[in-house]
């Protein structure tokens, strides 16, 4: 707030109120007003500081004081204040709802139309081509719907980690069926094989750019998301208290027991990634927010389950309804993961000078740790003696969720449930440590890191290393969605199906 600041010759005293000369009155001598002095007066750009420079004997006496007074100029600040402000959230509202409005689009069209494919793949690729002819036709143009877009893509990026969280939270619902044997050997195979993915994305890529000989130049600076506030955490927190106290006293407050138990359910998350967000970087090596995440979510629905004895399967079952009449907290933030599949356009056109230099090793690197992958899987399932019907159920590992489903649809007998804790579970490891495997593998630059992390972990492993690494985003999303339309197409091809099913035995 611009100020001036005036120096007084006297000291701000309940008596100065009356003036130099009702002092002098006050103390019975005449009146002579101090002779004239030139004002020395600064102004800079961001704040008026005018001293009144004046002698009198008491200015020998006593030092100068500084009273602040509002300038003019000041009031009109503060008025117009609050315009950016909501300025900046309209244009938040506006980006981000036209990218879940294309969202919801693409979704109807696909479905009316029996297409099994992923809808928002299509759409980023479809954003991403127009951005591309954009640039070359008008630039301005591309820069413009860039500039237009850039609050919603730093909205989804700050809160990215968190649309995947969901999965993991009803994780407990889904390996309830799988023995503990079998389990072991599941999660052996999972662990394993992230770790021999990765590396073998990684050094594919490191290959390859040798062999064409690419000169790696410098990725274009990404925007790192804002942390959060102390604010946001209380205002969260106040949220979950109260809607926790309503839930307990009147489960069917809002109409049904999962949108009672959205509020404080979906606050339980939020609280849990802003705490995981400010742990000290030693323990997020070991601990990543997204694991703190889901266990606030659970904790919460325990603590709920066994208060209003309901019991945790019914709170978790509220949690992730999958129905959008009655929606759950988790159906609220997976409701935003088309979006966020779309957004990734917008960061892989600011890298595309990179993107077309290292089409090669990005290429290359994508298809063959999907085929390391799926065969790896297969074989070390057999080797270690895992029932077949489960292996072919993990084939997907290193796919996302919703084109891992359909890839296990090709074969008959496969646990859709496990496939599908299985992929939330290979990110869960990818998220928790794969920035420390690609240091000690010596992954320096954001193109192998972004290959050898969503080729291995994808979505929960790209939104882990795109919170700390956002130049490493556009390379995460390129292979994010190619490994999951490579695998699609290789597993739709029925000799390559036989050929599985012949290793797995």
């Amino acid at each position: 707030m611009a100020s001036t600041s005036i120096i007084l010759p006297y000291p701000p005293t309940t008596l100065a109120v009356l003036g130099l000369k009702g002092r002098a009155f006050l103390a019975g001598k005449p009146w002579i007003p101090p002779p004239a002095k030139p004002i020395s007066c600064h102004l800079s750009s961001s704040s008026a500081s005018v001293p009144l420079l004046t002698t009198s004997p008491l200015s020998e006496t006593r030092s100068q004081r500084r009273l602040p007074i509002r300038s003019s100029g000041s009031e009109v600040s503060t008025t117009a204040f609050s315009s950016p402000a909501i300025d900046r959230i309209l244009h938040l509202v506006v980006s981000l709802g036209v990218i879940l409005a294309v969202d919801k689009i693409l979704k109807q069209a696909f479905a009316a139309a029996a297409i099994k494919f992923p809808s928002a793949l299509f759409g980023m690729f479809c954003v991403f081509s127009v951005l591309t002819a954009l640039d070359s036709v008008a630039p301005s143009a591309a820069v413009g719907l860039m500039n237009f877009f850039e609050p919603a893509i730093l909205f989804i990026q700050r809160w990215l980690p968190l649309f995947y969280v969901p999965s993991l939270v009803v994780l407990p619902l889904a390996v309830r069926d799988v023995p503990a044997a079998s389990g072991l050997k599941i999660c052996f195979i999972l662990v394993a094989g992230w770790a021999a993915t990765l590396s073998v994305a990684g050094y594919t890529a490191v290959t390859i750019r040798s062999m064409v000989r690419t000169e790696m130049i410098p990725a274009e600076p990404m925007t790192k998301p804002s942390p959060f506030s102390t604010l946001e955490v209380c205002v969260w927190s106040a949220i979950f208290v109260s809607s926790f106290v309503i839930a307990l006293l009147n489960p069917t407050a809002l109409g049904t027991n999962a949108r009672t138990c959205l509020p404080f359910l979906l606050a339980a998350t939020v609280l849990g990634y802003m705490v995981g967000s400010r742990f000290p970087s030693t323990v997020k090596k070991v601990v990543h927010p997204i694991i703190s995440c889901a266990f606030s979510a659970d904790l919460a629905a325990i603590a709920y389950g066994y208060f209003s004895r309901s019991g945790l399967d019914a709170v978790l079952g509220n949690y992730l309804t999958k129905v959008s009449s009655n929606p759950g907290a988790g159906d609220i933030l997976m409701g935003f993961l088309g979006s966020v599949i779309i957004s990734f356009a917008f960061s892989m056109f600011k890298q595309i000078k990179l993107v077309k230099r290292h089409a090669a090793e990005i290429f290359s690197s994508v298809i063959i740790a999907t085929i390391f992958s799926l065969y790896s899987t297969a074989a070390v399932g057999r080797l270690i003696g895992l029932e077949p019907s489960l292996t072919v159920s993990i084939l997907p590992r290193c796919i996302t969720v919703a084109l891992a489903l359909s890839i296990v649809s090709f074969f008959e007998g496969a646990n859709t449930s496990l496939t599908a804790a299985v992929v939330v579970l290979t990110g869960l490891v990818g998220a928790n440590f794969v920035q420390a495997l690609m240091d000690k593998l010596g992954f320096s630059d954001p193109i192998a890191r972004g290959i050898a992390t969503a080729s291995s972990a994808h979505g929960l492993g790209t939104a882990a290393l795109s919170a700390k690494e956002p130049e490493a985003l556009p390379f995460c999303a390129i292979a994010y969605a190619l490994t999951g339309i490579f695998g699609s197409l290789l597993c739709s091809i029925p000799a390559v199906r036989h050929s599985l099913l012949l290793i797995v035995g």
